[in-house]
Parts: structure tokens; C-alpha cells; sequence
């Protein structure tokens, strides 16, 4: 079975030495859909923080290229997955996030939870609808992994384990989600991205249920997003839940996906350069926020 595949080539890794390979592993022959959807939802979340919606929507970027933004993030975080924080194009990945984030007065805390969905979004997302739930391998990497993005983000302070962590960004959630209308125009707009994907427009007033199952109370709320009906969520869980069963029985890939590699890339059809990932902020809109702040 599948699962006897994954922990077959885990069993001989280190956690430290083979930080990378594991990632890999993970992201790239395993749990690939579920991934890509667990680290949506992890930066989904992030916009919940007060502090950071009301940067996001300052910029005006998720409103006006929800696309191009959505694409960016992803390619700068596959850049460092596939290829390692420390090669060429992960340095350039990391250069080009530091740069951009550089315009901005944006707290070491707000960094640093960002930094922690991506860790424990994954294994929330895993917990609910994973055909299998992460071993305590797979969690340690992938602590191990980002604290050494977050360091080369100059982020301090970074919690010395997965579960102190986790506890990080548990209480920080506590603490901080709340509503705004910033943060709520940026999950709208993302919201609206994540829909058009799959349905017309037309769909997406009752569409929007199927993702707030996806969602628990507390980030619901925090956007002030009615609960989905029960019976929709029995639904919806049902179908991941069937999903899992024949994800069991497929093996384990024996090529990566790689998304850098995956076709199309919507804002980039003619393919992409790291340098020009992300957007520079329009002018005044970094001095603006440096005001508010102030």
C-alpha cells in the first residue's frame, strides 16, 4: 500500500541530514494535492492577523492581480522546496521574498507567524483530510526546514521545536485574529480566485459554502463568514474521506510534480524569472503603511 511505500523511504532519512529529500518526499511524491492546498489555506489564514490584511489590502495587489500574486508566492516556495533554501535558485527565491517584504515595517512576530502556518497549516490540513495522518518525522522536518528559511529571512526568536511551534502559532491565532475590512477584501478576492478554478461565476454565491467547510470557527469568524450547513459539511468531509480510500490503494508516484514545472502557469505562460516574482510596491504605498504603523 501506499503508505507502506512512503515510510519505507523514510525510515533510513535523517531529519537533519536529509531535510531536503524528505521535504521532497512529501510535497513533491506523496501528499502533492494536499500540499498545495494545505500551504493556500496556510497563507489564507495569515490574512486573518489585522497587521497583515490591512498591509495586503494597502496594497490593492490581491484586488487588482489575485492571480499574479497567488502565482508569485507559489513559485518563490516551490523554488526553495524543490531546489533547497542553499542552491542557486532558493538563494534567489529568498533574496527576492527579502526584498520585496523590505519595503514594508512588518513586526518580527507577524514574520514569524507566517512562517509557522507554513509548518502547522500541514499538518492541520493532514489531521482533517490527509489519507493518512504525518509521523512525527515528516512534522520535525518540516520544522527544520522552514526555521532555516526563517533564519535566512533574518526572522528571530524562532521556537525551538514542531511543538513549541505549534504553540506559537496557536496562541498568536488567539491573541490576533480578528476582523477588518482589509483583511475581509483580501479573502474575498482570494476567495474568488480559489472559485474560479473550479466553477463559473454564476456558482460561486453558493460555491463559497464548499470552502468555508474547509475553514474552523475561528477563522470563520474572524472574517465574519456564516458557518456552512451541517449536512454540506458531513458532504464535503464524506468526499475527502472517499478520496482517501483510493489514495491508499495508488502508489507512490515515481516522478515529482513540480510546481515550477507544472503547465500553465497562468501569469507566466512563456515561463518566468525569479527576479521579476512579486510586485513592487506602488509608490507611497510602503511610506503610507510606515504612517499607520507609526
Amino acid at each position: 500500500m501506499r503508505e507502506q511505500q512512503v515510510l519505507k523511504k523514510l525510515e533510513p532519512l535523517d531529519t537533519e541530514k536529509d531535510t531536503l529529500e524528505i521535504v521532497r518526499l512529501i510535497a513533491n511524491y506523496d501528499f502533492v494535492w494536499d500540499t498545495a492546498r494545505s500551504l493556500e489555506f496556510a497563507l489564507f489564514r495569515t490574512f486573518a492577523v489585522p497587521a497583515i490584511g490591512q498591509l495586503l489590502a494597502a496594497t490593492h495587489e490581491f484586488e487588482k492581480r489575485p492571480q499574479k500574486r497567488y502565482d508569485d508566492t507559489d513559485l518563490i516556495l516551490s523554488e526553495m522546496m524543490e531546489h533547497g533554501y542553499d542552491s542557486e535558485r532558493g538563494r534567489q527565491a529568498i533574496s527576492r521574498m527579502n526584498r520585496i517584504h523590505g519595503h514594508f515595517n512588518i513586526s518580527n512576530d507577524d514574520f514569524l507567524y507566517v512562517l509557522s502556518t507554513f509548518v502547522v497549516e500541514p499538518y492541520r490540513w493532514n489531521q482533517r483530510f490527509g489519507y493518512r495522518i504525518s509521523g512525527q518525522k515528516e512534522l520535525d522536518t518540516s520544522y527544520i526546514f522552514w526555521r532555516e528559511v526563517g533564519a535566512r529571512m533574518n526572522i528571530k526568536d524562532i521556537p525551538a521545536s514542531f511543538a513549541e511551534l505549534k504553540k506559537f502559532n496557536e496562541e498568536y491565532e488567539a491573541k490576533h485574529f480578528a476582523f477588518t475590512e482589509g483583511s475581509r477584501k483580501v479573502a474575498d478576492a482570494t476567495l474568488n480566485l480559489f472559485m474560479g478554478w473550479y466553477v463559473p461565476k454564476f456558482m460561486f454565491p453558493s460555491f463559497k459554502y464548499v470552502l468555508f467547510c474547509f475553514m474552523d470557527d475561528a477563522l470563520l469568524n474572524a472574517f465574519q463568514y456564516p458557518k456552512p450547513p451541517a449536512i454540506l459539511k458531513l458532504c464535503v468531509n464524506g468526499i475527502m474521506q472517499f478520496r482517501n480510500i483510493f489514495t491508499r490503494l495508488i502508489p507512490l508516484r515515481k516522478e515529482p510534480v513540480l510546481r515550477t514545472k507544472r503547465e500553465p502557469i497562468l501569469s507566466y505562460p512563456k515561463g518566468y524569472e525569479i527576479k521579476n516574482l512579486g510586485a513592487e510596491p506602488e509608490k507611497g504605498i510602503g511610506e503610507e503603511w510606515l504612517r499607520k504603523k507609526g
